[in-house]
């Protein structure tokens, strides 16, 4: 058997899986975040440890004998939080999380620092590690003054797990501290936040072997000591190993709340100026690319608050068959937006709206400006030198058929629908843990799920999706000069 734990923001989940892949069970363990300030978004560490040890324990009560078998364990967790310790290991604040924004000042000038996305392939996010330190340093300078080391939230419960201080690859490229491309800290980029290599964890890859689990824990889940810990990865690159996103090429579209279009890469391909992330992958010699969208699902949730229909009522108004555009366009930027604009001030629009203008067509154009957003993201990344030619599909949006269908033609390419599964982070986290464990080939380990449907671009709607598209792309620089 092998167990993966994922470490999100709301939650933990732990994932038993056995050596031929199938799940066995999984349990659960609850997280709240804490927002003191306006912009702030923290969570005490120790909460993780609690949530780790609550699904642990449902894992256990199910399923005795199956965890008793576990021969290796995979971590994944959510991304760039800054997790500060002490000389004794003791935490020196509550953790700053990937949602936070309170250190958009110190972002921008460190952005403003050419050699962060010369090294890091990325923009100086308000959300990654760095700037945080950076506001630490401008805010709480006693609380910096005593750090001696900078756990991303994962590598915390690793620390809990067999008491070093390890990271991995994936995780640490969204901390603006790693040189991406030569997977390993930067002194340079540290020392710009006041730190050096020594208050960082050590690096090995997602896939090798990253401590062993402490006699107390062992004897406490009642599993064997000294059971290897894979270095792991981070939620993204985490999720694109339990789906098999490992590969030149390999691709998926994530239709979840914010939206995602990942892409797997054999070398590093930055391109910073379009907002698209670049990080390392959790597979050696492997990165990937990431064009991120704010608002995906959000916004059909939006439409569905505002119309008091529910999103399934909304989209089986438009039926199976894909329209043509109906000449109505909507941005999807309520919250601002990510690739390629880096924007956080842009703001959503319906525009080129009529008296027959309903709401099955105010649905079919958001469905398409999400849809666009992707092509956005798609454009993003082919600047980069990435070039796809299919991606499947995974979170709640993927369930319309119709949405599928037009992002299919917007991309010109295929969208595959992958059979029933779970093919998530903590399922990724375990197929690290088993080939750490085992020593196991990771592109075997790491093959893409079944294909239950594949859906094509719509051939003969082409052209009037790209009439489309372009009038998509005029819209933002119109829209920008008006937004204050």
């Amino acid at each position: 058997m092998f167990l993966g734990i994922d470490l999100g923001t709301s939650g933990v989940k732990a994932l038993l899986i056995d050596a031929g892949q199938t799940v066995i069970g999984s349990g659960h363990g609850s997280l709240d975040v804490s927002r003191p300030h306006p912009g702030w978004s923290e969570q005490d560490p120790s909460h993780w440890i609690r949530a780790c040890e609550d699904a642990i324990a449902e894992l256990k009560a199910s399923h005795p004998e199956q965890l008793a078998a576990v021969k290796g364990i995979g971590l994944s967790g959510q991304m760039h939080g800054a997790t500060l310790l002490d000389a004794a290991d003791k935490v020196l604040r509550p953790c700053i999380l990937w949602n936070d924004t309170r250190s958009h000042v110190e972002a921008a000038a460190l952005d403003a620092d050419p050699r962060f996305r010369k090294l890091t392939g990325n923009i100086v996010f308000p959300g990654f590690t760095a700037p945080k330190l950076a506001w630490v340093e401008n805010n709480e300078p006693a609380v910096f003054a005593k750090v001696a080391k900078v756990l991303l939230p994962k590598d915390f419960l690793r620390l809990w797990l067999t008491g070093e201080h390890i990271s991995e690859m994936s995780d640490s490229a969204g901390t603006s501290w790693l040189d991406v491309g030569k997977r390993r800290w930067s002194a340079d980029l540290l020392a710009a936040t006041s730190l050096d290599e020594k208050h960082m964890p050590s690096l090995v890859e997602g896939t090798g072997k990253a401590g062993a689990l402490r006699a107390e824990l062992a004897s406490k889940w009642g599993v064997e000591a000294g059971i290897p810990i894979a270095g792991g990865a981070g939620d993204n690159a985490a999720s694109a190993c339990g789906m098999g996103t490992v590969g030149a090429g390999h691709a998926f579209v994530s239709l979840g709340t914010s939206g995602v279009l990942f892409a797997a890469n054999a070398s590093y391909l930055p391109n910073p100026a379009s907002a698209v992330h670049t990080f390392c992958h959790a597979l050696p010699n492997t990165w990937h690319q990431m064009g991120v969208i704010l608002s995906a699902t959000d916004s059909l949730n939006w439409l569905s608050e505002i119309t008091g229909k529910g999103a399934g009522e909304l989209t089986s108004e438009l039926g199976d068959v894909l329209k043509a555009p109906s000449g109505v366009s909507f941005l999807p930027y309520l919250s601002g937006e990510r690739t390629p604009h880096n924007d956080s001030a842009i703001r959503g629009s319906f525009t080129g709206l009529a008296h027959e203008s309903s709401r099955a067509v105010l649905t079919q154009a958001v469905l398409e400006g999400v849809a666009f957003a992707f092509r956005d993201s798609l454009e993003a990344l082919k600047k980069a030198g990435t070039t796809l030619t299919r991606v499947t599909a995974i979170g709640g949006g993927s369930r319309s058929r119709y949405w599928l269908k037009a992002i299919a033609t917007a991309l010109q390419m295929p969208v595959d629908i992958p059979a029933d599964g779970d093919f998530g982070a903590a399922f990724g986290a375990a197929r690290l843990g088993l080939i750490a464990a085992t020593g196991a080939d990771p592109l075997a380990v790491c093959a893409a799920p079944r294909t239950d449907a594949m859906i094509e671009p719509d051939a003969a709607l082409g052209g009037a999706y790209a009439d489309a598209y372009h009038r998509y792309r005029a819209l933002y620089p119109a829209i920008k000069a008006v937004t204050a």
